[in-house]
């Protein structure tokens, strides 16, 4: 090769690290440009044809070396809509093309970056500071599901969110074994802890019948209605509790009436109006206050008790065998003392001037805020009444009521019971097994909430014993809200683009998606540190899972040091070249100088 090619060779030298420089430096100017990527020099030796005891060392060529699966620093930021990759993978952008009528304009054109420098622009799209718009995927609204596998620019509306209505109230709750209501007492032996009906319920009183005698038809009130030797036994007393009025009359001709023998021989008791009026004067005197003492249509004395709590009893204790003697009416049985639990299972609603006694016989079960349709808030409070016991003589049941207008007055309806009888074992779970509650058409303080679902879950709904008597409420949450303005948007860690309202709502509404190559480091670099696909590299890879950290960065993977290290080399090497070319030119000098 000769002096000559060592004067070519040592140019090739030079050239090669002024490419190197070149790249130094490009790297060293971009080190503070976030996600960039810096390039690195090969030096790849060209040796020329020669016989192997005659081959040189060869020229030099320098190439570039992409260093795009290096990763740089990531660093958090305060502006909410920034991210950076951790690991693999790039952001899948687009430019506009231009704008028509002030909105931009896309081609469809897909690019890849790692600068997540993302921000809103007026028209709502994630713009990086290069000026590339984000792609990603749209969400559901209703399902939060992704929707779609192409991606397309995301543009973020500021409308606001509509609201919700409330269909579901998640309520996990245990209802202690033993209430501990302010009108619980301990001394008690039992009985204590349960609502009592009277208190809260119109009841139908008890109004048994007997047949009066053959004497007397229909209505008439003039006809005699009893036999010497019959008597009548009539019985009053407190539903759920022992009679507390028990008179028997007698019915002679021995003389005058002294109560409660009566003589239906006398003027003043021998027709069926005065026999009714005497008993009904005699049973309110003995404490039955109000009782009414009549005859029915069907020729049937009645007794109604004089208010809705109180049981009456008319036992037939006929001796005699005439034909005015009286008779229980066909099909009719005494009546018995009314079952406490039957009676708490009737009482289906809470007037505003009951609501006292309702606070002291029930404990709280929580409280929460749903949604009509429209957005209007209703604030649903709930109350447990337990109605029976083991103890008492029956199951353990208890009822839910939920207060539907705070603001009754008088007899208006204030509290309302939902969902029947919850009847609980043993062992503290409901027996049947209670998944869920159901209210229908809910209407609370005006607001029609329409049908609201509480779903309590297979084991969420629990009768434990519980030392402080009350319920437990483990499990409050619904699924509506009101309608929210626009407040700030945000990225998740994975990758979701989150817009907050003020109505305290996020809402999921895109998903970024991330770009892999097989061989990342064929893409092809364009400015704004983005970079095209091209056949070397392959096709992308999208993922919409991959590690995405929100509020953060990736700096450049530049090393400062290292370039600078790469800087000292390269003058070395290229001031080495120069002595060639120098060295080179001396000896053709001298080759000139032989012939003179």
């Amino acid at each position: 090769m000769g002096i000559y090619g060592a004067l070519s060779t040592a140019v090739t030298g030079l050239r090669a690290q002024s490419f190197a420089l070149e790249n130094v430096s490009g790297n060293i100017a971009n080190s503070q440009t976030t996600g960039f990527k810096r390039i690195d020099t090969d030096f790849v030796d060209l040796i020329p044809d020669a016989a192997t005891k005659r081959q040189t060392a060869g020229s030099v060529l320098a190439q570039s070396r992409s260093t795009n699966n290096v990763q740089g620093d990531v660093k958090g930021t305060s502006t909410e809509t920034n991210m950076a990759i951790n690991g693999n993978g790039f952001f899948v952008v687009e430019p506009a093309i231009g704008q028509s009528d002030g909105a931009s304009v896309f081609a469809g054109a897909n690019y890849y970056t790692r600068r997540g420098d993302f921000e809103l622009d007026k028209s709502g799209y994630l713009v990086n500071g290069a000026g590339y718009f984000l792609k990603g995927l749209p969400i559901d609204p209703s399902t939060q599901n992704v929707s779609g596998s192409v991606p397309q620019v995301l543009q973020i509306s500021n409308a606001f969110l509509p609201a919700q209505q409330t269909t579901r109230v998640n309520y996990e709750i245990n209802l202690p074994q033993l209430p501990k209501t302010p009108a619980y007492n301990q001394s008690q032996a039992s009985g204590s802890e349960l609502i009592d009906a009277r208190d809260f319920v119109s009841l139908t009183p008890d109004t048994p019948a007997l047949k009066i005698g053959a004497a007397a038809t229909g209505t008439d009130a003039t006809s005699t209605i009893a036999s010497p030797g019959d008597s009548l036994r009539v019985r009053f007393g407190p539903a759920g509790g022992p009679y507390t009025t028990d008179r028997t009359y007698a019915f002679n001709t021995g003389g005058s009436t002294t109560m409660p023998d009566i003589d239906i021989s006398d003027a003043g008791t021998d027709t069926v109006a005065e026999l009714l009026a005497v008993i009904e004067a005699d049973l309110v005197a003995n404490g039955a206050t109000g009782a009414t003492v009549a005859i029915n249509g069907d020729g049937e004395i009645t007794i109604t008790a004089g208010n809705d709590s109180d049981n009456v009893n008319i036992t037939d204790q006929t001796t005699g065998s005439g034909a005015n003697g009286f008779g229980l009416a066909d099909g009719d049985t005494p009546p018995t003392v009314s079952d406490p639990a039957a009676l708490a299972a009737r009482v289906g609603t809470i007037s505003a001037d009951h609501v006292d006694d309702f606070f002291a016989q029930s404990i709280s079960g929580g409280a929460i805020t749903v949604y009509a349709g429209n957005g209007a808030p209703a604030n649903v409070q709930m109350r447990w009444a337990k109605v029976n016991s083991n103890e008492n003589g029956g199951a353990e049941r208890s009822n839910m009521f939920v207060l539907t207008n705070a603001n009754a007055t008088g007899t208006g309806t204030a509290w309302t019971k939902m969902g029947g009888d919850y009847q609980f074992g043993n062992d503290g779970s409901p027996n049947p097994t209670v998944e869920y509650t159901d209210l229908p058409n809910l209407t609370v303080n005006g607001v029609a909430v329409g049908n609201v679902r509480l779903q309590h879950g297979q084991n969420g709904l629990t009768q434990f014993a519980d030392p402080n008597g009350v319920a437990e409420v483990t499990t409050l949450s619904q699924n509506g809200y009101a309608a929210g303005e626009y407040v700030s948007v945000a990225v998740n860690d994975a990758g979701r683009v989150v817009v907050s309202y003020n109505n305290g709502q996020q809402l999921e509404v895109a998903q970024v998606v991330t770009a892999n190559f097989n061989a990342v480091n064929q893409l092809k670099r364009m400015d704004g540190g983005v970079f095209a696909a091209t056949s070397e590299s392959g096709e992308p890879i999208l993922d919409n899972g991959g590690g995405i950290i929100g509020s953060s960065l990736e700096a450049s993977n530049t090393d400062i040091s290292e370039e600078f290290t790469k800087l000292i080399v390269t003058q070395q090497a290229y001031a080495a070249g120069t002595r060639i070319v120098s060295t080179a030119d001396q000896m053709l000098q001298d080759a000139l100088n032989m012939i003179r």
